[in-house]
């Protein structure tokens, strides 16, 4: 018997894969294509990258998003490096330790409010360059949109990347849900990508519709030259690549990824619109995340309604997560349920 199984807010993860990438599948699964990329689906989007990015961009596509972060990290790092990230990023804390231990590199984090960091915060990590007692300052590593829900804009990350690069530094842009941070911006990938001076990048599509497959993108010449070896001892290269390559040329027809973010996004403001009243919301709406204060027994009785994870379990906040397939009713339903808790109390 077929299980149906609810739509909730713990994460577009947890979304099913949108019908136009699986008849994208569908349409590649036929006849035979020369393996590990040699293919002509990889080609095609591998210029597809091109054209939203820039013309100098090298592409490699990888299966998850945790191996975009340690992989692309790797190509640029070497141990005795040293990575610095906000402290709620996912490279600290949703990696299981993958960044250093397949880097070799510290992993030093800043503390951020809101998920963004800012050039002072960066600071008391910049220093004992040269020195050999100290860990070597290479990487600075930033989430768009973040993992608090709220987004950069350009112009924060230019003056990043102008601090960094001006240390002999690189910046990484952990791009899990790109999409969404695009949408919000209402601006072009290339705009507050290569652009704004973003040297690695990870590239996601898992979070909005897509099955499985990421991308690690180079912007700029001279990064990528070892890459192709790093890729495959990392076990990242897919024999049968034509299956994630396809599902991104579905992903840039006709700006699905658009369509998606943008609905994922609108569902997330109807939802903080619809709780406002009932709860605390702490980070500004930017992207499809909602955050809030929600008392834990309140949280404990709408959990098995519509599933969400804990945040910060001592301030009793928790994370909504809307996705490419949330709906009004979903969401109205939600509402109601919360409601009434608070009418019962």
């Amino acid at each position: 018997m077929k299980q149906i199984i609810k739509r909730g807010f713990a994460s577009d993860n947890n979304a099913g894969v949108h019908p136009d990438i699986l008849r994208e599948l569908t349409a590649v699964n036929t006849g035979h294509a020369v393996g590990y990329g040699a293919d002509m689906y990889t080609r095609e989007a591998e210029q597809l990258f091109k054209d939203h990015l820039g013309d100098d961009t090298e592409t490699f596509f990888v299966f998850t998003g945790t191996a975009a972060n340690v992989l692309g990290l790797s190509s640029v790092t070497r141990s005795w490096n040293s990575v610095v990230t906000a402290f709620t990023a996912h490279i600290e804390q949703d990696e299981c330790g993958a960044p250093e231990k397949f880097t070799g590199c510290k992993v030093l984090t800043v503390d951020t409010p809101d998920g963004k960091i800012r050039t002072e915060m960066l600071e008391k990590h910049l220093h004992g360059f040269g020195f050999e007692h100290h860990s070597q300052p290479k990487v600075v590593s930033i989430t768009q949109a973040t993992e608090m829900g709220t987004v950069y804009t350009p112009d924060e990350i230019r003056k990043i990347a102008d601090h960094v690069h001006s240390r002999g530094m690189l910046l990484h842009m952990d791009g899990a849900r790109i999409s969404n941070a695009a949408v919000s911006l209402d601006l072009p990938f290339r705009s507050f990508t290569t652009d704004a001076g973003v040297d690695i990048l990870s590239f996601g599509g898992t979070k909005n519709g897509m099955m499985f497959g990421e991308a690690v993108c180079f912007p700029g010449k001279g990064l990528s030259t070892d890459f192709r070896y790093i890729r495959k001892q990392g076990m990242h290269l897919a024999s049968k690549m034509r299956f994630i390559s396809a599902q991104f040329i579905a992903y840039f027809r006709n700006d699905l990824w658009k369509m998606n973010a943008s609905h994922s996004n609108r569902m997330a403001r109807l939802l903080a619109d619809r709780i406002k009243d009932k709860l605390v919301i702490t980070q500004p709406v930017e992207s499809n995340g909602v955050f809030v204060i929600m008392p834990h027994g309140v949280a404990e009785r709408l959990l098995p309604h519509y599933f969400f994870y804990p945040w910060n379990e001592v301030l009793s906040e928790y994370r909504l997560m809307t996705s490419w397939d949330t709906t009004p009713e979903d969401i109205e339903d939600f509402s109601v349920l919360l409601e009434k808790e608070f009418e019962n109390q």
